[in-house]
């Protein structure tokens, strides 16, 4: 099976080298492997060295696509990502996310009864783990079909470590408008027609850090 992975970026180049390799480790690591994985890197116009580093990783098929802030949304952009893929199956991660356990063929068996998986999410700051409060307390370390969060009020998924069939999102894409949350507007209109959503914490990423990512508003 195919597999396209979209990473959205923009002026990552403290991490992305990091989530690059992880892809390796995880999808990659024979020539063969490369040969059946796609990286769709949507960047919205760097202005640091995350393009630059990209590039060393000459070996993976890196197709960069480019997304203007004018018309930047997080739907957007993935949604960008997903028409250009070519993989059956669609992993999307984000630029300041590491891989650290990934199970393909379980991801794959997960996918025949769910519209979409998500992983465990595992907060550095500046190196250091931090307390799973507020958002964070929603990856949990049990597996979960369509995990509702009392923190939010409303089921809850994250597309930050996320797979899915490319048919999946070909057929429901994400919201274009919205500036933030798409993931949780998404997986609420698909569990409302009766989809189901797998939280799979063996599924895991580290998620480093950055100073204007929102996920981060309201920790410490």
């Amino acid at each position: 099976m195919k597999i396209s992975v979209i990473v959205r970026n923009r002026n990552e180049e403290r991490f992305i080298g990091y989530c690059l390799q992880s892809i390796v480790d995880f999808l990659g690591l024979t020539p063969k492997a490369r040969e059946d994985l796609q990286v769709v890197l949507v960047d919205n116009f760097s202005t640091d060295e995350s393009i630059r580093i990209a590039n060393k990783f000459d070996y993976l098929q890196i197709d960069k696509l480019e997304i203007s802030t004018n018309d930047y949304t997080p739907g957007r952009a993935l949604n960008l990502g997903v028409n250009h893929s070519t993989g059956d199956l669609i992993l999307i991660i984000s630029a300041h996310c590491e891989i650290s356990q990934f199970n393909l063929d379980n991801a794959i068996k997960g996918l025949q009864n769910n519209i979409a998986i998500w992983g465990k999410q595992i907060p550095i700051w500046d190196g250091k783990k931090i307390t799973r409060r507020y958002l964070w307390s929603n990856f949990k370390d049990k597996s979960s079909k369509n995990l509702f969060s009392e923190f939010e009020n409303r089921y809850f998924f994250h597309n930050g470590f996320s797979l899915f069939m490319k048919d999946s999102l070909v057929k429901f894409p994400f919201d274009e408008i919205l500036c933030g949350k798409e993931d949780r507007y998404w997986a609420n209109d698909r569990i409302s027609e009766n989809h189901s959503i797998m939280y799979d914490p063996s599924f895991i990423v580290k998620h480093h850090y950055t100073v204007n990512g929102a996920t981060w508003k309201g920790t410490g």
